[in-house]
């Protein structure tokens, strides 16, 4: 349980850290924006003195006209090339440093013309023909506005695409070690398993004692259940055979076998598998190694009493199989936590139960496991399997 504190101690620094980092990105971006926002403003009221000048000398010199040569003012217009829209005497608009679909769009023009009478700004009056001379800041002070959105948008997309990848790569890299673990595991079991079961056939045939009968005969049971495991353990990594149980007498099998393992002061309370028929499509060995290892997990937080409780229902998508135990419970920060490898609460143990549990009920069947409820009274464990087509 260490390493999920350290871990999660960890991600909060580095949350922190990005947080850090994105605040003085956007902080920064808005100081250059900023500061690129004034200098448009500059430039656009030199610019709007500019042609207030040029308006003047072709008001008292109306011989003269913008195409002349007129000095420093027509070397400023021609430079900035910002958006203007000339009112004529007769109401109509015309668009100069537009788009030229912008331009020889009336809609457009009038449109921008009341932007900007709504800014408060007031147009500069014009000479001749031209009633009222309309200026706007270049396309280029929406981009600046914009610009430290765009960045913390990239450089969020980034992150996001790293710690994607990064835990993609990391999940594989976890089920590559889990499977070849396994499967070293179930070919280790094999060799020993099977001298084991040489020595008690000839211990069968050496003695005609009825009690050593009977002590050899537990223990080729529990050889038989080792059989199990190694067969198991074999199945992980490999595509598992999916057939067609009875939810409920898969669940009371797995009972019989764990009640006969428990405290008797333990209470198992299961649903009847009297006339209750609700099929679905599992690999036994499998399926039984997860109701177990909960059964297990429940024994250990129960502390030798309490009850053990299983419900099974279903709705329009799922076979939903619900256990509860009357144990110590587990904190709610720890519910997503506990399907993690390593995670464990007991001294003894490597902590794979619960995550192997998830594996064979996410990856081989398809369905769903969660902590449905837990507190100081006890805890509800829901697995969700896949409901089968035509069933009802």
């Amino acid at each position: 349980m260490d390493i999920y504190k350290k871990r999660t101690y960890l991600n909060t620094l580095l949350a922190i850290f990005g947080l850090i980092v994105l605040i003085i990105t956007m902080v920064y971006s808005n100081y250059l924006a900023q500061q690129l926002k004034e200098r448009e403003d500059k430039n656009t009221k030199v610019y709007v003195q500019s042609i207030e000048k040029i308006v003047k000398i072709n008001q008292s010199d109306p011989s003269k006209g913008l195409d002349e040569d007129m000095g420093v003012e027509a070397y400023i217009l021609d430079a900035y090339q910002q958006p203007l829209i000339i009112e004529t005497e007769n109401g109509e608009l015309e668009g100069f440093n537009w788009s030229k679909d912008d331009q020889d769009s009336k809609t457009f023009l009038e449109s921008k013309k009341q932007n900007f009478l709504k800014s408060g700004k007031k147009p500069i009056k014009g000479y001749g023909y031209m009633k009222n001379i309309y200026y706007f800041n270049s396309p280029l002070l929406s981009y600046i506005k914009y610009y430290p959105y765009i960045q913390i948008l990239l450089v969020g997309s980034f992150i996001l695409l790293g710690f994607f990848f990064l835990t993609t790569s990391k999940k594989a890299e976890q089920n590559r070690v889990w499977a070849g673990m396994a499967k070293e595991t179930a070919h280790q079991l094999g060799t020993p398993i099977s001298a084991i079961i040489g020595w008690i056939e000839h211990l069968k045939y050496t003695t005609s004692n009825s009690d050593q009968l009977e002590i050899i005969g537990e223990l080729r049971n529990d050889v038989h259940r080792l059989e199990l495991v190694a067969d198991r353990f074999s199945k992980i990594g490999s595509e598992p055979i999916l057939t067609k149980v009875n939810i409920y007498e898969e669940m009371e099998a797995c009972r019989i076998y764990m009640e006969r393992r428990a405290s008797r002061n333990v209470i198992f309370d299961w649903p009847s598998t009297d006339n209750n028929i609700l099929n679905v499509k599992i690999n036994k060995h499998l399926f039984d190694w997860v109701i177990e290892n909960l059964i297990r997990n429940s024994l250990d937080a129960l502390g030798g009493k309490g009850t053990i409780s299983a419900k099974i229902f279903s709705d329009d998508k799922y076979v939903i199989i619900d256990l509860i135990d009357t144990g110590k419970g587990i904190s709610s920060s720890m519910h997503h936590t506990v399907f993690q490898p390593g995670y464990t609460t007991k001294k003894r143990g490597w902590g794979l139960g619960l995550s192997l549990a998830k594996r064979i009920i996410v990856n081989y069947h398809s369905g769903k496991i969660f902590v449905k409820y837990s507190s100081s009274e006890g805890t509800t464990f829901t697995i969700k399997l896949p409901k089968m087509k035509n069933e009802n």
